[in-house]
């Protein structure tokens, strides 16, 4: 925190001083030009009084007058000198006044053109230079000079100073809001900082967000945007491992079988023939196993990218029923086909093709013999829906989401007979996410189960044009 601590109190102070800094030299700036401006006016008037003193009354006369006088032009020192240059109150030349002295002089030479003793002569500018002259009953010159004084900052502002303890005080605020403001920003800070530390050591339990419920600035939602990375990272983990277990699982249980079909065809008196022929089956649904999953990689790849084109959904949903039908035969599940006709979508057609038929064969799978599956389709919107319905036994409430996990199976046997491989509601999900689409399912309340495909509609431009 020391560091940003530092920051903060140079930066408010770096600012402070630079408003104040810039307010101060427009203030002296406005003020020199009205004092100058108002100078610029008394000089002469000045001068022909001086003048007139000096003609009535002589020198002592106009020492006298000077002395109340010297302060009547604010910012100002003014001065009467004789030939020789020195005030003739005895007072010693301010730097600003001498150095007016000295550039006179200069622009004048070394010889000073006498003035004509007139009474009461009047007041003469030398040439070239704003610097009156007098000249006395006696004739003696006197040159008026009035010089700018160098006040103090304050003063040229009509501010008083400003005290020792007023800039104590003036420290200790700042330094007190500064640290404040640092351990503000700095706390928040600290606990995402420690948080990214669990995560990269792999404790994706970290919340960081606790105690910052009631703040509602950029770092409180930053916390709460880790907290729910750190979640989304956990159940991420969480569910990789279970997918290495099913699939550890999936692909121990046919080589286990095909070991024991290897050997009882070792034993001198079995038939090497049935037993060959169940190792085959084996293989393939091993194969079938490992291409299911290669799938589901692919679909949950970062950088998945589907070529797509202007589908028929008509001719998918037919396509899938056909076969549908023809493997429900054997139980006589009849597939019904209603809803809206000649939606156009835009996809992959295989990927579409395989997230309908897994749903739809699951349908199959689990209705009871004599019973109907159906494919109800319905356009709203921008959105095409797929509704698949078994009259099957459902699936348990609290199970109804994690039917589309890998692996997944509502039965308590892990045996491939009692269902599938558990993949293809996963990869349904997949393809239907990589699609901007949704997949869910709900228990019916007649029995059975429902599934629903969302998928956005295509719609001709024609038509577009029509709806807008």
């Amino acid at each position: 925190m020391h560091r940003l601590f530092f920051r903060i109190f140079i930066l408010f102070w770096i600012a402070m001083a630079l408003i104040v800094g810039g307010s101060i030299a427009l203030t002296v700036a406005v003020a020199a030009r009205d004092a100058e401006s108002a100078d610029t006016e008394r000089r002469p008037e000045m001068a022909v009084r001086a003048s007139q003193v000096l003609a009535n009354g002589g020198l002592t006369a106009l020492r006298t007058w000077l002395a109340a006088n010297k302060d009547a032009i604010p910012h100002r020192d003014f001065f009467i000198l004789d030939r020789g240059g020195n005030d003739i109150l005895g007072r010693r030349l301010s730097e600003f006044a001498q150095r007016r002295l000295d550039f006179l002089r200069k622009g004048m030479g070394s010889g000073m053109p006498p003035l004509p003793p007139l009474p009461p002569p009047p007041p003469n500018l030398w040439p070239g230079h704003a610097a009156p002259q007098i000249v006395g009953p006696d004739g003696t010159i006197y040159t008026i000079v009035f010089s700018p004084q160098r006040p103090g900052l304050f003063g040229a502002l009509s501010l008083p100073g400003i005290p020792i303890a007023v800039l104590a005080l003036a420290l200790l605020v700042s330094a007190l809001a500064s640290g404040w403001l640092a351990r503000h920003f700095s706390a928040p800070i600290r606990r995402i900082l420690e948080g990214a530390r669990s995560v990269a050591s792999e404790q994706l339990d970290v919340r960081v967000s606790a105690g910052l419920d009631d703040r509602k600035d950029e770092l409180a939602v930053l916390a709460r945007d880790f907290d729910a990375m750190a979640d989304k990272l956990r159940t991420t983990r969480i569910a990789r491992t279970q997918l290495l277990r099913d699939i550890s699982h999936e692909l121990r249980s046919p080589l286990a079988r095909m070991r024991l079909a290897l050997g009882l065809a070792r034993q001198s008196s079995a038939d090497p023939t049935r037993h060959l022929d169940r190792m085959d089956l084996e293989i393939e649904r091993l194969d079938a196993l490992i291409s299911q999953i290669l799938k589901l990689g692919r679909l949950q790849g970062a950088d998945l990218s589907i070529a797509r084109e202007n589908l028929e959904l008509d001719d998918i949903i037919e396509e899938v029923c056909a076969d549908a039908r023809f493997e429900g035969a054997a139980k006589h599940c009849i597939i019904e086909v209603s809803g809206e006709r000649g939606a156009l979508l835009s996809g992959h057609r295989e990927l579409l093709r395989s997230a309908v038929e897994n749903v739809l064969r699951n349908a199959v799978r689990y209705s009871p013999a004599g019973e109907v599956v159906d494919v109800h389709t319905r356009a709203t919107g921008a959105q095409i829906t797929i509704g698949i319905s078994d009259r099957g036994p459902g699936v348990p409430a609290g199970d109804v989401t994690r039917i589309f996990e890998p692996f997944y199976r509502v039965a308590e046997s892990r045996d491939r007979d009692s269902g599938g491989e558990g993949i293809g509601l996963a990869i349904t999900a997949q393809v239907l996410q990589a699609h901007a689409g949704s997949a869910v399912a709900r228990n019916r309340s007649g029995g059975g189960l429902e599934v629903v495909l969302s998928l956005p509609r295509l719609i001709p431009a024609a038509r577009a044009m029509r709806l807008s």
